[in-house]
């Protein structure tokens, strides 16, 4: 290698020349200088920037901030800032030659990552953006123009400033107006509420920023080319982007939808398919390049023009996105960082004048957006995390910051100061949102939405959430068993819930508005028909209504507990997570769907319902074609929880076709005590009488135990004499009923409860309905340790009367109209 200097417009330039020869050694045991390469030079810069980034990310996750803050922190660890200042650790490990090896592969991975955006992403979007997010949007743009523009005059008028410094603020004020759509939705996914109200309404507010931001450099370059170049020369330039773009939508995204129309849907692509794809990725980029623009512009407008979904965007996602974020990303981040010298800016005086037209600028972003939502009532605390959530920078403003500085737009003391801004911006805005916003404060009820307050007459909401098509059978099993009549009929809301794979978007939409788009498209309508044909056998007793709700597993929740506070529903109904095969034993255990359904638990505005379905064991008993009775055992042992599933239970036993057997344990030392009223002993009373007046059919049973061990005796002894077994989620954990089985050693689902646990064994047969009333999180439930019972509920205004035991906030007491 020879290396001289040359002088330049703005920074020291390294003239490199690389031997053909020392791209890979072929021993190690022949030549010592290894660091002469360039293969383990690259194959050592990645290893360092790869563990240095993850041990800075451990050391800031407590404090919620993301992986691009570690890698550009990492960066500037190891570039000149620290350990950089070491001349023997620069030239054996980040040479000049390997720094140009290390920015091929950075900007390769850039270019793949770019793609994985723009296939993921749907252009149909834009259709959907209303007037409110549009003026937010377009003034989120203009305010930074407006405030950091205004800083720069000012400042100019104030102090004098050469060339480089004018020139470098008025890019400075053009950097603060971006924000970039794809960061956005990155972000709103790492904070889990990309779902949510404010993910939506800050999804659409990016989109036209970004797009006012795409229209407004498209206008300058068309304008700076004719200024420049000869106007033939523009307009040749102009014509061949025309002509990409004319190529990309019209031949290479036809070609591609022929080349995977034959998928078998629900399968990925073939490989030749996947690779013949790649290498149109490729020549986009080329073609991009060629024409003048960045390598990753290619690769993003063909990824948009691709439709989202499967099987295109999920084989990307799956096959790319693990190595690219993973790997190539962290690069890209960390050579950003390892061209910053903060040590550099020390005593500069342009550094404290740029530094304030940034940060105004970030006061123009964040006003811009504050005032105009707050002027379309978006509440405070929404609209204050909308506009920390549009002061957040990324990876695309990384690359402009780095396109600018290397063409020579800006020179390093902005790129230092943009990059450093942004950093300690976007860390403080994270943290200030997860305080801010909170999505469970929507759907927390302010009133007792349960079946055991609902009146005898008013129809039952169900909320059915499913998972895939083997849930089907069990869960019309159940809606049949709730007994729906013309008198006392039933709402039930089917909810489909898919991951988010090869979406950038969540979705909560009925199910007519969903599009064949979805590895689930046939399955999907298959559940649709056989909850259809269970609404038509109900000849009006039952409504059935179909949502589908495609969410990452992290913010799954959000959608299913807001469709029930807008449905108004009165319990929800989950599928347990294991799944078992006919021969008894567990065939299949989501750990995602485990973590969905305890945030359902914790945060429902209604009464919960998990269902552990062992159908296929008996051979699936039907309660509406089965011979004999479909047989249900209801287990009381006290509680607000095992009221609820008395007060279910209550609707079961009126089935024609169900026998139903409530079992009461008893401790043998705890006499029941004369005269008392509370519910419990109302509705036990109630199913007494009317299992004296039915004993063919319903049954009444009290079993006296001393403790926990004879308790699960006869649990066990029942095995065999039902086919549903329904228990209350939380007991008293000082019950003697339950004495020696609170070891928390011993409970493998601690969100179904000791019993709940216990009959969730592989050992049963019987398939078991777990109920929770409403969650302790919501505002008139307590905590689940130490639940009463309230004298008595007043189902017209559904909170506690005046002298209940059941504490309420003072904001809450002027809600409840007693």
């Amino acid at each position: 290698m020879s290396m001289g200097t040359v002088t330049g417009p703005y920074t020291e330039e390294f003239l490199v020349c690389q031997s053909i020869h020392k791209i890979c050694p072929r021993s190690l045991w022949h030549d010592i200088h290894i660091f002469d390469y360039a293969l383990p030079v690259l194959l050592v810069q990645t290893i360092l920037i790869f563990f240095v980034s993850r041990f800075i990310y451990f050391v800031l996750r407590p404090v919620q901030q993301s992986m691009m803050m570690a890698q550009l922190l990492a960066g500037i660890i190891i570039g000149p800032t620290i350990l950089g200042r070491y001349v023997t650790f620069m030239r054996y490990l980040f040479p000049p030659e390997g720094r140009v090896t290390l920015q091929i592969f950075a900007n390769l991975g850039f270019m793949l990552h770019f793609f994985i955006l723009g296939v993921q992403l749907n252009a149909n979007l834009l259709k959907k953006v209303g007037t409110n997010a549009a003026l937010i949007g377009s003034l989120a743009f203009a305010m930074p123009y407006v405030i950091g523009g205004l800083s720069y005059l000012t400042m100019r008028s104030l102090m004098p400033m050469d060339q480089t410094l004018r020139t470098g603020l008025v890019v400075v004020v053009t950097a603060n107006s971006l924000s970039s759509f794809p960061v956005i939705i990155s972000l709103l996914s790492e904070l889990n509420i990309l779902n949510s109200e404010l993910g939506h309404l800050a999804i659409y507010t990016s989109m036209v920023s970004d797009l006012c931001c795409v229209c407004m450099a498209t206008t300058l370059t068309t304008v700076g080319a004719f200024r420049e170049h000869s106007k033939w020369n523009s307009l040749s330039s102009m014509f061949w982007m025309v002509f990409f773009f004319v190529v990309v939508l019209f031949v290479l995204r036809p070609f591609i939808l022929w080349l995977t129309k034959k998928t078998p849907e629900g399968q990925q692509l073939e490989e030749f398919h996947f690779f013949v794809i790649l290498v149109l990725v490729f020549g986009c980029a080329f073609c991009s390049q060629y024409l003048g623009r960045q390598s990753a512009f290619g690769p993003l407008l063909l990824g948009i023009v691709l439709p989202e979904g499967p099987p295109i965007a999920t084989t990307v996602v799956k096959k790319l996105d693990t190595i690219t974020n993973g790997l190539f990303i962290p690069v890209f981040f960390a050579i950003s960082g390892l061209t910053t010298d903060l040590m550099a800016f020390r005593g500069r005086r342009a550094l404290a004048i740029t530094e304030l037209v940034i940060i105004m600028g970030y006061v123009g972003k964040f006003v811009g957006t504050l005032l105009p939502a707050l002027y379309f009532g978006v509440p405070f605390r929404d609209a204050t995390s909308l506009a920390l959530i549009m002061c957040c920078k990324g990876i695309t403003d990384v690359a402009i910051y780095n396109a600018w500085r290397d063409g020579k737009i800006m020179d390093d003391l902005c790129f230092g100061l943009l990059l450093i801004t942004m950093l300690i911006v976007t860390g403080i805005a994270r943290i200030m949102v997860g305080r801010l916003y909170d999505p469970s404060r929507r759907y927390t009820a302010y009133g007792r939405r349960t079946i055991l307050n609902s009146s005898n007459n008013s129809r039952l909401r169900i909320l059915v959430c499913i998972q895939n098509e083997e849930h089907v059978p069990s869960l019309i099993n159940l809606l049949e068993a709730s007994n729906p009549t013309r008198f006392n009929p039933i709402t039930v809301f089917v909810l489909q819930l898919s991951e988010l794979t090869g979406h950038a978007v969540a979705s909560l939409v009925p199910h007519y508005h969903l599009k064949k788009v979805t590895s689930q498209a046939t399955s999907s309508e298959h559940i649709v028909n056989a909850f259809n044909r269970y609404e038509q056998r109900q000849q009006g007793s039952a409504l059935v209504q179909h949502f589908n709700a495609i969410a990452p597993y992290s913010s799954m929740h959000d959608d299913v507990c807001s469709l029930a506070l807008d449905k108004s529903t009165t319990i929800v109904i989950l599928p347990y997570h294991k799944q078992w095969t006919i021969f008894g034993s567990v065939g299949a255990t989501n750990r995602s769907i485990k973590y969905v359904n305890g945030k359902i638990m914790n945060k429902a505005p209604c009464s919960v319902g998990f269902l552990i379905d062992r159908g296929q064991l008996r051979g699936n008993p039907s309660v509406v074609i089965g011979k004999t009775f479909y047989r249900i055992a209801l287990l009381f042992f006290g509680g607000v929880d095992d009221l609820e599933a008395l007060a279910y239970g209550r609707r079961m036993a009126e089935h024609p076709n169900i026998s139903f057997t409530l079992v009461r344990f008893k401790h043998e030392k705890v006499p029941t005590k004369k005269g008392e009223v509370n519910p419990e002993h109302e509705l036990l009373r109630e199913y007494t009488i009317r299992a004296a007046m039915s004993k063919e059919k319903n049954q009444y049973r009290e079993e006296t135990v001393k403790d926990g061990s004879e308790t699960t005796q006869i649990i066990r002894s029942m095995e065999d004499g039902f086919d549903l077994v329904i228990v209350g989620c939380h007991h008293d954990p000082e019950s003697p009923l339950l004495l020696g089985l609170m070891n928390a050693d011993w409970v493998e689902c601690p969100e179904l409860g000791v019993i709940g646990d216990i009959l969730a064994a592989t050992d049963f047969t019987f398939s078991v309905l777990v109920v929770q009333q409403q969650p302790p999180t919501s505002t008139c439930s307590r905590s689940v340790q130490s639940r009463v019972f309230p004298a008595s509920f007043d189902d017209e205004g559904d909170c506690p009367p005046p002298h209940s035991t059941n504490p309420i906030s003072s904001d809450e007491s002027k809600r409840c109209p007693v």
